[in-house]
């Protein structure tokens, strides 16, 4: 008996080697597969995924190619690292990957993939998607509240000449005024309520806002094992359910919008980090605006157009320190093949746009910054990625560019700028999933002695 359970139990071994080895070579072989490193048996290649996955997943790359396989626990995953395979994603493949990989915690934060950055492509997104474009991100509409963004800025502006007013430079913290500058627009357009800056009306309601976008940016920019691993959803591993619960009562009155209008304020901080690692871009934008609209009044929206260098200065920020790094997963809705491999129905793609705006094969010298290269860029295509393309592109892109170009504008035309001491301005990224700085930025200020009496009337 004993020699027969001995028998079968081999028996058992070599076939389950069997079924592993084709699994993992032959069946690999047959469907053509992309490459990939090596994977543990349950969690896949979660164990190397560390606190800047765009720099883990360019490291792949490096090693296995521009399209490579990956296991999250047990969803497969595709990460694209080249501009030809983003244009085939986003332009022969569009339709079929306008899905949005569903996963446990959306449940929570996305209220069961229903918001317009998780649902699936269908008749609810597209209605999503009408709505927002015509009541937020339509021509019509950033036209409308252009007098919204320029208030803002004023009042943005007007604060900081309160603390800089002085005739020698003082250090100030930006992050924080930044982020107030970007949610008191967004919260103008939907409720008509100020929550940061001097002028608030409500504090409770104000500190109740802050706390929940705070708790949105903490726990919605980590990844959760659950989401990968499902008996970990059953053990509720590290309160991650808990936390979204609490979470998800706590944001229930506050719109999705306020999650896009991230992008902006992440975009200022870093811009004005660059330009202070680069005093002569500095110059030269300042030279560029007081030549196109002087001393005797502040930049206007509509000044924009004219000032080109501030918009390749935002480009070039965007390329080295995109706000998404890795843009938001699609799925497709069936089988296909990118870059000559084939992807599964079911399969997360993850396009790492931060690795392709920094590839040498792409760009000249990609880890300077170097503003003029948009000067003379026709047309970067799928090189320049920052706000997605297809079908489920960022829609706020627009907004974005407007608030991120009159603040820039706004800051360099006011008020004289340099660093606190002889060291540049740390550039670290901090941890999660958006690009946000490790290091809150602080910096020495002054009021532009041609600009006081423009200051002094806001």
């Amino acid at each position: 008996m004993d020699e027969t359970r001995l028998y079968f139990i081999s028996f058992l071994s070599i076939v389950i080697s069997l079924i592993f080895t084709y699994k993992l070579f032959v069946h690999k072989k047959l469907k053509n597969l992309p490459p990939g490193p090596p994977s543990l048996p349950i969690i896949g290649h979660l164990h190397l995924i560390k606190s800047s996955v765009h720099r883990v997943f360019q490291t792949f790359s490096f090693e296995y190619g521009p399209v490579i396989s990956l296991r999250f626990g047990s969803r497969p995953v595709l990460v694209v690292t080249s501009p030809s395979a983003v244009e085939e994603c986003f332009t022969k493949h569009d339709v079929i990957l306008s899905n949005r990989p569903v996963l446990p915690s959306g449940k929570y934060l996305d209220y069961n993939q229903t918001t317009l950055i998780s649902a699936p492509y269908g008749h609810l997104w597209r209605d999503l998607r009408r709505i927002t474009t015509l009541e937020l991100f339509s021509s019509t509409r950033l036209k409308a509240y252009m007098r919204v963004r320029e208030d803002e800025v004023k009042s943005f502006i007007k604060d900081l000449f309160h603390v800089c007013s002085q005739d020698y430079s003082v250090k100030v913290e930006m992050k924080s005024r930044i982020h107030g500058l970007s949610f008191n627009i967004i919260m103008k357009i939907i409720a008509n309520k100020r929550f940061y800056g001097t002028e608030v009306e409500d504090l409770e309601e104000a500190s109740k806002f802050k706390d929940v976008i705070r708790a949105v940016f903490e726990l919605g920019g980590t990844s959760n094992p659950g989401d990968f691993i499902p008996v970990l959803q059953w053990i509720d591993f590290q309160g991650y359910d808990k936390k979204f619960k609490r979470l998800q009562i706590k944001s229930d009155n506050f719109s999705q919008s306020l999650i896009d209008e991230y992008t902006s304020a992440v975009t200022i901080e870093w811009a004005i980090s660059l330009l202070l690692n680069h005093p002569g871009v500095l110059e030269k934008a300042r030279a560029q605006i007081d030549e196109y609209i002087g001393h005797e009044r502040l930049v206007e929206e509509t000044d924009l157009p004219n000032l080109p260098y501030i918009q390749c200065i935002i480009n070039e920020t965007l390329r080295l320190f995109p706000a998404a790094p890795l843009l938001v997963p699609r799925e497709p809705s069936q089988d296909c093949t990118i870059g000559g491999f084939h992807v599964s129905r079911g399969t997360m793609v993850i396009v790492n746009a931060w690795a392709i705006h920094r590839d040498p094969r792409l760009w000249d010298d990609p880890l300077s910054f170097k503003p003029e290269r948009f000067e003379k860029a026709e047309n970067v295509g799928y090189q320049f990625i920052p706000f997605g393309m297809g079908r489920r592109q960022c829609p706020g892109s627009g907004l974005s560019n407007r608030v991120v170009g009159l603040a820039l504008v706004s800051l360099i035309q006011c008020f004289k700028w340099e660093r606190i001491g002889e060291d540049l301005v740390d550039l670290s990224e901090g941890k999660g999933l958006a690009m946000s700085k490790y290091e809150p930025l602080e910096a020495m200020c002054k009021a532009r002695q041609r600009m006081r009496d423009v200051l002094k009337k806001l």
